[in-house]
């Protein structure tokens, strides 16, 4: 895909633009860092370079130092911009639209999506909430990189991802399902299951390993082990890829 590169160099100019198209979608022309609110004092999640978004903020609203709501294309994640990053967006040529894959099409591209996994985890890293675009990544952040590095979109964040899979047995796993942990009234963590009982995922410091890590789905693993299987919640199969639904 080929983007025009017209800079937004100033609100002034964004402004003008989005009073023309008011849904047009940008592109980013490096990672980027969002937001969960307009203080901008926590990462949401990050956007890889070439990623779409769309500018919710409406236009009479923007200033040069207000932070921009957006949502990104790809999975429908909202969160903040700083005002300073706008000359980090370009005019994207076409608008984003998911390719659907079959079940079968999916299943083809696991081994390549966890030889990524793989590779990621050899890497240096540490958890980092929010993260999606490495060396640090938090647990569905980890996730949805993984399956997006082979062309397949998922959810953002665990519970939603957890909502969006084929339910499977825990006896009926097989290598790059997602297993899910938390209380019995939400998930909060994510792994990829790799076989033989091991999964891999990444873990905070309080519980955890502090970055990606390789756990046995069992009572009998180690005390990490232990308690995240003691958190169990189930077992899910991609069986598509997440379509975008175009907020604005």
């Amino acid at each position: 895909m080929q983007w025009f590169v017209v800079y937004m160099v100033s609100v002034a100019e964004l402004i003008t633009t989005l009073n023309k198209q008011s849904d047009i979608e940008f592109a980013c022309l490096t990672n980027l860092n969002l937001y969960d609110s307009p203080q901008l004092e926590r990462l949401a999640t990050q956007a890889i370079a070439k990623r779409h978004l769309q500018i919710l903020s409406s236009a009479d609203s923007l200033t040069d130092t207000d932070p921009i709501q957006v949502s990104l294309c790809e999975d429908d994640y909202l969160g903040w911009l700083a005002a300073e990053d706008l000359d980090r967006l370009t005019i994207a040529e076409a608008p984003y639209r998911a390719i659907a894959l079959t079940a079968t099409e999916i299943d083809s591209r696991l081994p390549e999506m966890i030889a990524f996994v793989w590779s990621a985890m050899k890497q240096p890293n540490h958890y980092l909430w929010g993260g999606t675009v490495g060396p640090n990544y938090d647990c569905s952040g980890l996730v949805q990189t993984s399956f997006a590095s082979v062309g397949i979109w998922l959810p953002r964040d665990a519970y939603q991802q957890e909502a969006f899979v084929q339910p499977v047995a825990i006896a009926a796993l097989a290598p790059g399902d997602l297993v899910f942990f938390g209380s019995a009234e939400r998930c909060t963590h994510v792994g990829i299951y790799l076989g033989q009982g091991y999964y891999i995922h990444s873990s905070g410091q309080d519980q955890g390993r502090n970055g990606i890590g390789i756990d046995l789905l069992s009572e009998t693993g180690d005390v990490i082990s232990q308690t995240y299987y003691r958190q169990l919640r189930g077992a899910g199969r991609v069986v598509t890829n997440y379509q975008c639904q175009n907020p604005k």
